[in-house]
């Protein structure tokens, strides 16, 4: 929180989010909003990890109950749900397993996987910025090969992500809706690019890129004012004002998010080269 450059970090990375879902309301009603995203992570993640021999290990629509259950992400009628949703639009696979046939192991598409490597792409942006010094090559145009090991390793920080995610409730507000972050990111971008606190967006164009309603966005900002976080102006609360709390709030959210990447990272580089031997 204490890094000079912080603020242009946040606007960096606030850029690389929105150029990964503006004009993408598929994605964003797919992905965007906390348990469908965390069930979506953490398959990429306990795929990359599982090894055959370890029939615990395999990717099932158990473990990632087990799994989410224990970070308390999401209900187990929840992750059926969203499995089924994500095996409907080609982002999961499901298979027989060809060591027991009564099992059925769910795995990663392309389509999920290129997702992956530009999202992994757009959260590693502001620490190249942040410290350039450091050589992030390996993680923002990631090989399949580094891919896979960096998502193994995360396994092991699953526990650290979880409460770093739920150490900021007023994130929390945005990220358990639905379209919820980009409309504050859009918010925010909004606000900086205007170089003041107010942003002057519409409803309508705000959910028109993100594929949600006038009244979902609407419902969304004003739960926000009721907390404290923003202030609505004009006619139809069409300014709206970002308070000092939000500001802080999600300054202490992409922190945190860095700090958990670069741990990642670091852990990954260390297991690349004990590889190599």
């Amino acid at each position: 929180m204490q890094h000079p450059r912080l603020g242009e970090a946040r606007r960096h990375y606030l850029d690389c989010f929105l150029r990964l879902y503006d004009g993408e309301p598929f994605l964003v009603r797919l992905l965007i909003e906390s348990g469908r995203f965390s069930l979506y992570h953490l398959a990429l993640v306990l795929e990359a990890a599982q090894d055959p021999a370890r029939r615990e290990s395999w990717l099932t629509i158990g473990l990632l109950k087990k799994w989410l259950g224990t970070l308390g992400m999401a209900s187990g009628r929840h992750v059926d749900h969203l499995v089924g949703r994500l095996l409907e639009v080609g982002y999961l696979a499901s298979a027989p397993s060809p060591h027991d046939g009564r099992v059925r192991i769910l795995s990663l598409t392309e389509k999920a996987r290129a997702h992956d490597r530009a999202w992994l792409a757009a959260h590693y942006a502001p620490l190249e910025l942040l410290y350039p010094e450091h050589d992030y090559t390996d993680v923002l145009r990631p090989t399949a090969e580094f891919q896979v090991l960096h998502r193994r390793t995360s396994l092991g920080f699953a526990a650290l992500g979880a409460r770093l995610m739920l150490s900021e409730p007023h994130m929390l507000l945005f990220m358990n809706h639905a379209a919820g972050y980009p409309v504050l990111a859009a918010l925010l971008q909004a606000a900086l690019r205007a170089d003041e606190r107010h942003a002057t967006v519409g409803y309508s164009d705000i959910g028109d890129r993100f594929g949600v309603s006038h009244t979902q966005v609407r419902k969304l900002l004003v739960a926000a004012e009721d907390r404290g976080l923003l202030k609505l102006h004009a006619r139809g609360g069409q300014k709206v004002e970002i308070l000092p709390e939000l500001w802080a709030s999600h300054d202490r959210g992409i922190a945190g998010g860095m700090y958990y990447h670069d741990v990642v990272f670091v852990a990954t580089m260390n297991a690349a080269g004990a590889l190599r031997g």
